[in-house]
């Protein structure tokens, strides 16, 4: 059966915990590229796929599918597919980056392809988040996701927080920079323009297109090239330019963390998406600057910014948790 995103103004209250109901397939759709893991009834990894996002129409349902029945081996007992954007009833809403998705059943549509299988749909934030929290992550905790945009997911007293429409967690669209670069999403300055992984590759190629960053360049080939694991991988080899661009990009992500800090008071923050695995290059200066920035931090009991325990598998590794064990 298909089934959706959490029921509007409700959380979701279940406990973190294994269904042991047969292999569950987990997608992860970003705004460029697709993720996906199998799990065994134990929740370990079997197997995984990477690939790009297929486009719109009937091959996306069709691609969807297929990568379901490839990693299963076969039938599935529940098949979970995270999207970006706002997700109601198993459908996307809105979504500055998949807006060719948006209106489809996509929950119908691969449970059409299918054996008779659990389809859930909903928030790739919402799943990272969800998948951090049961794989030991504390009750209380933001996780925010960096990629092609920026998402959110807020979980509270150990449950994950939806809103009272299912759309808590649009982190990315916090306005930080009034008046600053147009986002997809039609507002001026939002935080995902700025402190994204798509921003640090913006950054770079700024610092490139001054005369300012010849070892990027070298790497990418040219200026306007420059993208943000360039960068990463030049600051974790000591360049200087490189190390600069991740000190200003560090500041931009912690201004956003702070914010929400000082709003919901989580334990810890946790950083997920693919640019979390750029390891301390990253948090060290991630750290300093948001420790300066978040009110009294000095006076907190605990306040932890963290790395994704999952990394990159968090949020394909949610939606198989919450396809498995989260609402129908």
């Amino acid at each position: 059966m298909a089934g959706g995103h959490a029921a509007p103004g409700r959380e979701l209250r279940r406990e973190p915990r294994l269904n042991p109901t047969g292999v569950r397939v987990g997608i992860d759709l970003g705004g460029t590229k697709l993720l996906a893991v199998a799990l065994d009834d134990a929740g370990e990894v079997v197997g995984i796929r990477k690939a790009p996002v297929p486009a719109a129409g009937d091959r996306f349902a069709d691609a969807l599918a297929a990568v379901t029945s490839d990693l299963g081996g076969g039938p599935v007992a529940a098949v979970g597919i995270g999207m970006p954007g706002m997700v109601e009833g198993g459908r996307l809403v809105f979504s500055p980056h998949q807006p060719g998705l948006v209106g489809i059943d996509v929950g119908r549509e691969v449970a059409a392809r299918l054996p008779p299988t659990r389809v859930w749909v909903g928030n790739d934030a919402d799943c990272a988040g969800w998948a951090e929290h049961a794989a030991g992550g504390p009750p209380d905790l933001v996780m925010v996701t960096l990629g092609t945009g920026i998402g959110g997911a807020l979980i509270a007293g150990g449950r994950l927080q939806t809103g009272a429409h299912g759309f808590a967690g649009e982190i990315g669209h916090m306005v930080v920079a009034a008046g600053g670069p147009l986002c997809a999403c039609g507002q001026r300055g939002c935080w995902e323009q700025l402190a994204s992984g798509a921003a640090l590759g913006r950054l770079g190629r700024r610092r490139a297109e001054e005369g300012r960053a010849p070892a990027l360049v070298a790497a990418a080939g040219a200026p306007g090239r420059v993208r943000g694991e360039h960068v990463t991988a030049a600051a974790a080899a000591g360049d200087p330019d490189a190390v600069e661009t991740m000190v200003e990009y560090a500041r931009w992500l912690a201004l956003g963390l702070a914010n929400l800090t000082n709003v919901l008071d989580p334990q810890t923050v946790v950083i997920g998406g693919g640019l979390a695995e750029a390891g301390e290059v990253l948090m060290s200066p991630l750290r300093a600057a948001f420790a300066g920035l978040v009110e009294g931090f000095a006076h907190r009991r605990r306040l932890d910014v963290v790395a994704a325990r999952l990394g990159e598998r968090a949020g394909a590794t949610g939606a198989a948790l919450l396809a498995g064990d989260g609402p129908a």
